[in-house]
């Protein structure tokens, strides 16, 4: 230790504060302060003379001799630390990060340089975890926002990539700004209400929200907020996390779409186990038909309610699938309600899987109306034979007829029945979960085919109820628009590409007391007929106007239009125009129409040029005759 000059002393007092140690030219150690004592773990007389690369880790030492050689040189004052890590050694070898400023004096012609070293590894751990925690932030797949909630509107003030890559917008469009522009003009969603009351009363909470992209697309985002709060509890930031739940939101609603269709099916369908032939879930269609509840089924198997054969034979039948000699079966049964009574079935089985297990899928059909149907069908066709046998003068002519009739119930029935089975064969094929949209479309054919045949069946029926004189007309008042929004709504469904149908103007206002399904019914046939004969791209016109006496409705088409020489007979029962044979259909639609319109006292006509396209118009009284 140097002399016990005053002025190193008043050096040494305004420098407490700090670990101040005093080296000479040579680097040998000639005063320190108590806070080095404390800072590096040695007691004074312990580093007193010596070279201060006892407090500087070995691998520095030489390029510290060369900064000190160019620092007493220069002798200027200098801080260390502030680009560059500097580290210095404890005496239990603890190597730490530290701040330091040098000072060059002199004293009586001799040159030191004090000293004043700051311990500032506690702040370099802060750092490095602030960085790590910001890394983790912005490498997160989740975006993240924190809010300022002490400023006007709780302004964004932090977001990660993963929050900008989700949205699209922009840094300057984040930042400063309240996260409801996510919402768009979608800002009555009842979660919104429950999320900002959350807010207000500084809570954590949880929503799921209709969000969207800087490109206009939604995304479902769920959303969990957290307040952060101060010493003082004063709810000082939000920290939200956004998750892109769009996907699961679609996986979610095509489940329950599909357990509404598997429950609300009026058909009857079974889950049994492969193994046991346990009931495992059965719909509310079965239930309903078969009379027993769900708990009940659940221990019975189908040898309780198959009448026919016994459970050898139903075993060799399943046996066939859990072999893979075949993807699915078809067959007839007879089935036993729970009151005894009997009825008629077909079903369709195929092997599954339901976690794991090995399971049966039974859709079976109550074919109860299809059997009496049939009878009823065949009768009716044996009727009309002996009334056209009688009616015709020519055995050739009845023969015709016959043979038109039976050709076009052969035809109309093959095809769909055709397209039917195909896609049911089909759908076995499709069994993993991302062969969904295969399904879906045989699906779809197999219902759009099945919806064909029960409006052919209903067209037969209504003739039969129209020439027996059985038809009961159910009179009541109604709005005219109506009839044309479920008629559009469901032609809708049935346009080309391109198709569009013109509403009618200024209907409003106008009301019938008619048959409003019987209205319905002769209003679909005009707009379905104008849709299925009309090309791609093309518009159908709908006019309806309204006198106080009588309602005048027209449908305007584009479509192939109807041969001059065909035009006398388009109203017969059967009768196609020679340029639409190769289009499905019947030839009884517009004889129904122009039936019931004469029951009601209506008329039908039309105008029509081949490749030109047709005007059909119906008028009929705004008040029915027997309610006038």
């Amino acid at each position: 230790m140097f002399k016990q000059d005053q002025e190193i002393f008043n050096i040494l007092l305004k420098t407490v504060s700090e670990a101040v140690i005093i080296v000479d030219s040579h680097q040998k150690i000639m005063e320190v302060n108590a806070a080095v004592e404390t800072i590096f773990g040695y007691a004074k007389d312990e580093i007193i003379h010596k070279h201060i690369n006892l407090l500087i880790p070995s691998n520095y030492h030489k390029a510290h001799a060369s900064y000190f050689e160019k620092f007493i040189q220069r002798g200027k004052r200098r801080k260390m630390g502030g680009a560059t890590d500097i580290f210095a050694l404890k005496k239990d070898g603890t190597i730490f990060n530290v701040e330091i400023e040098l000072n060059p004096f002199s004293v009586y012609d001799k040159t030191y340089v004090m000293a004043l070293i700051k311990d500032i590894s506690e702040k370099k751990e802060i750092e490095k975890n602030l960085m790590l925690r910001t890394q983790a932030l912005q490498s997160a797949n989740n975006g993240i926002i924190i809010t300022d909630a002490l400023r006007p509107d709780n302004p964004i003030i932090y977001f990660n990539s993963a929050f900008q890559n989700l949205t699209g917008y922009s840094e300057a469009e984040i930042l400063n700004n309240n996260c409801r522009f996510l919402q768009g003009n979608d800002r009555d969603q009842p979660p919104l209400k429950y999320l900002r009351e959350a807010i207000k009363n500084g809570k954590s909470c949880q929503a799921t929200l209709r969000n969207y992209k800087k490109d206009g697309t939604m995304f479902w985002n769920d959303v969990y907020i957290f307040p952060i709060t101060n010493s003082r509890g004063t709810v000082t930031h939000f920290i939200g996390i956004q998750n892109d739940v769009t996907l699961k939101k679609k996986m979610e609603e095509e489940r329950h779409h599909l357990a509404s269709i598997f429950d609300e099916s009026l058909n009857e369908i079974y889950v049994f186990d492969a193994e046991t032939l346990k009931f495992i879930n059965i719909n509310y269609g079965a239930q309903k038909n078969i009379g027993y509840s769900l708990e009940e089924l659940k221990d019975m198997t189908p040898l309780d309610i198959n009448v026919n054969g016994g459970e050898a034979e139903f075993k060799k039948t399943i046996n066939l699938l859990l072999q893979k000699k075949v993807e699915k079966l078809e067959f007839e049964g007879l089935h036993q309600r729970k009151d005894g009574s009997q009825y008629p079935v077909e079903v369709h089985l195929q092997l599954s899987n339901l976690n794991e297990k090995r399971v049966f899928i039974a859709i079976i059909l109550d074919i109860t109306e299809r059997k009496n149907y049939t009878t009823k069908l065949e009768n009716t066709v044996a009727e009309r034979t002996q009334q056209l046998k009688k009616a015709l003068s020519k055995e050739k002519e009845l023969n015709e007829l016959k043979t038109k009739f039976l050709s076009l119930v052969s035809h109309e029935f093959k095809t769909p029945l055709s397209g039917i089975l195909t896609s049911s064969q089909l759908l076995g094929k499709y069994t993993l979960s991302e062969q969904q949209q295969n399904r879906d479309k045989h699906i779809r054919t197999i219902t759009d085919k099945v919806h064909y045949l029960n409006n052919i069946l209903n067209d037969f029926l209504s003739i039969e109820k129209l020439e027996t004189g059985k038809v009961n007309y159910r009179f009541n008042n109604f709005k005219l628009s109506k009839v044309v929004n479920e008629v559009v709504y469901n032609s809708n469904m049935l346009l080309k590409e391109g198709q569009q149908i013109n509403y009618p103007e200024n209907i409003d206002d106008l009301s019938l007391c008619q048959d409003e399904k019987i209205i319905q019914l002769i209003f679909s046939n005009l707009l379905h007929n104008a849709i299925k004969y009309s090309p791609e791209g093309s518009v159908i016109d709908l006019q309806i106007k309204q006198d106080k006496k009588i309602t005048t409705l027209k449908v305007k088409d584009n479509g192939f239009g109807i041969p001059e020489k065909d035009q006398k007979s388009i109203f017969e029962r059967y009768f196609r125009a020679e340029n639409v044979m190769n289009t499905q259909g019947t030839g009884i639609g517009l004889n129904i129409a122009k039936s019931h319109l004469e029951n009601l006292g209506g008329t039908i006509s039309f105008k029509s040029k081949e490749n030109k396209g047709s005007t059909f118009t119906i008028k009929f009284p705004n008040v029915a005759k027997e309610q006038s």
